[in-house]
């Protein structure tokens, strides 16, 4: 199993040169992840969401929980998986503490990456694990050859990871009110032919 160790500057306590685990998504993980993504997405005061709305071992996660837990699974059931680009962070007892996902996504005819997913374990967040989860997922993007990722979320925090707008490009997301928020990472594959509407895997339009 490919796995990589990214190293972070400190962490809330201070600590330097702390280490976090990165690895691909393994046979056995698919309950953590589930586990992690419903912390991570918990909605306070939402109807059936905390703990108790996790899914039992084994099963596909519970009406009530975060929708993002069901995204996932769904996209592992589709053919927009690329096996590759789901990540798991690793905590020092061995246990799943983040995750990131990028499925295939289009621009007009063209494949591209679409990134979320992304999810830290409460516990675990503000130490850089889903910095280190990014910056994995952006490599292993880079190095199968994709040319753009492309994410929905607040430019103040994604920049730093080198995401611009995406009308900069060209580029338009599927619906109209997301340009504000609707980013891209390019990668050395792009090209600048690539423009025209962003298109999601459709387990995303039930989102």
């Amino acid at each position: 199993m490919i796995s990589t160790v990214i190293r972070l500057r400190g962490d809330p306590a201070g600590a330097h040169g702390v280490a976090v685990l990165i690895r691909r998504e393994g046979e056995t993980d698919a309950e953590a992840i589930r586990a992690v993504t419903a912390a991570a997405f918990v909605r306070p005061g939402a109807p059936g969401q905390g703990p108790s709305a996790q899914a039992p071992p084994g099963q596909a996660p519970l009406g009530q929980a975060p929708p993002e837990v069901r995204l996932v699974d769904e996209l592992r059931a589709s053919g927009a998986w690329i096996p590759a680009l789901s990540l798991v962070a690793i905590g020092p007892g061995g246990d799943v503490t983040g995750h990131v996902l990028c499925t295939r996504g289009y621009v007009a005819d063209v494949p591209v990456l679409a990134l979320g997913p992304l999810g830290v374990r409460p516990d675990r967040q503000r130490a850089g694990v889903g910095s280190a989860l990014m910056h994995a997922v952006l490599g292993a993007g880079d190095a199968l050859g994709e040319p753009l990722v492309a994410l929905l979320g607040d430019p103040g925090y994604y920049t730093r990871f080198g995401f611009r707008l995406s009308r900069e490009y060209q580029i338009t997301p599927p619906v109209a009110s997301w340009l504000p928020h609707f980013q891209l990472r390019l990668l050395t594959a792009y090209r600048p032919s690539v423009r025209g509407m962003f298109r999601y895997a459709e387990p995303f339009d039930r989102l």
